[in-house]
């Protein structure tokens, strides 16, 4: 399987079970289709009333899209949540990966909003996927109505020391000799709380799948004038990759249509779950739907 981003078929099999659980603890109808892009074949979850608004998600990177789509379900109430599985990421999709210094991931998710019929919407972006919403701020604007960002990716970058020591060796120690004491050690500088389903899917993910370790390219200023919309940007304080302070000094920087910024006190890469409640609820209100 050379040109898959699965080490082995084996290794394939074990990511789509988890996939399968993952769309289990969902807990909440859905639906699932697939569009045609550039860049292949998309899998599509879909949740939420049909006759709700449209809002676009889009998954952390070396995650499974159904796990990051639990987090945000809240936002399900009040829209038709349409979440892809990016491309190149483990999942269902097809598994080229576009180059992160260009634009190939906004362009593939313009042919995504085409193939389900979107012609604006806003879009919530979490980690990578909030780096690709950027993207695609910046290269068709026009489809974009408005963008929360939380934990992005594309607008600074921590420093490398800090995550070699405490995600990298641990993550190739486990690979090594998997064992669940490495897996925690790997695991807990991304997530603020224990979550089993996560953690076995990282574990999974570390073993089986050739990572993806390159970014989305830093957004800049120039890029990004001519998207008009609102923007929220929820940051983590002890994010390895992007931390907040960065993250939102930068923010003010590069989006001088920022409705909100916040630095989610406390929380790792992947926020608490009463923080992503929290951030759900002022998501709603940027997209109009509090009460």
């Amino acid at each position: 399987m050379r040109s898959s981003i699965y080490r082995t078929a084996e290794g394939a099999v074990r990511i789509e079970a988890l996939y399968g659980e993952a769309l289990a603890a969902l807990g909440v109808g859905h639906e699932s289709r697939r569009v045609g892009t550039r860049s292949g074949e998309t899998h599509v979850l879909v949740a939420g009333p049909e006759d709700a608004p449209p809002a676009v998600f889009l998954p952390g990177g070396n995650f499974l899209n159904p796990t990051c789509l639990r987090w945000f379900l809240p936002l399900a109430r009040h829209h038709r949540l349409y979440a892809p599985d990016i491309v190149g990421q483990p999942g269902r999709s097809a598994q080229e990966r576009p180059s992160p210094l260009g634009d190939g991931h906004a362009f593939w998710l313009e042919d995504v909003m085409d193939g389900l019929g979107l012609e604006r919407a806003p879009l919530v972006g979490l980690s990578y996927g909030a780096g690709i919403a950027i993207r695609t701020m910046g290269a068709v604007p026009e489809r974009i109505s408005r963008a929360a960002l939380v934990s992005p990716a594309g607008l600074v970058r921590g420093p490398v020391p800090p995550m070699l020591a405490r995600v990298v060796v641990p993550m190739l120690l486990y690979r090594l000799r998997p064992t669940d004491e490495r897996l925690r050690r790997a695991t807990a500088p991304l997530l603020t709380e224990p979550d089993g389903l996560a953690v076995r899917q990282l574990g999974a993910v570390y073993r089986h799948v050739r990572l993806d370790a390159a970014l989305p390219r830093l957004a800049t200023e120039e890029e990004l004038e001519g998207f008009g919309g609102p923007v929220a940007v929820f940051a983590s304080e002890n994010d390895l990759f992007f931390p907040a302070p960065a993250v939102l000094a930068r923010a003010r920087e590069v989006f001088p249509n920022l409705a909100h910024s916040e630095c989610l006190a406390g929380c790792r890469h992947v926020p608490s779950r009463a923080a992503l409640e929290s951030v759900c609820d002022r998501i709603r209100v940027l997209l109009g739907s509090a009460p």
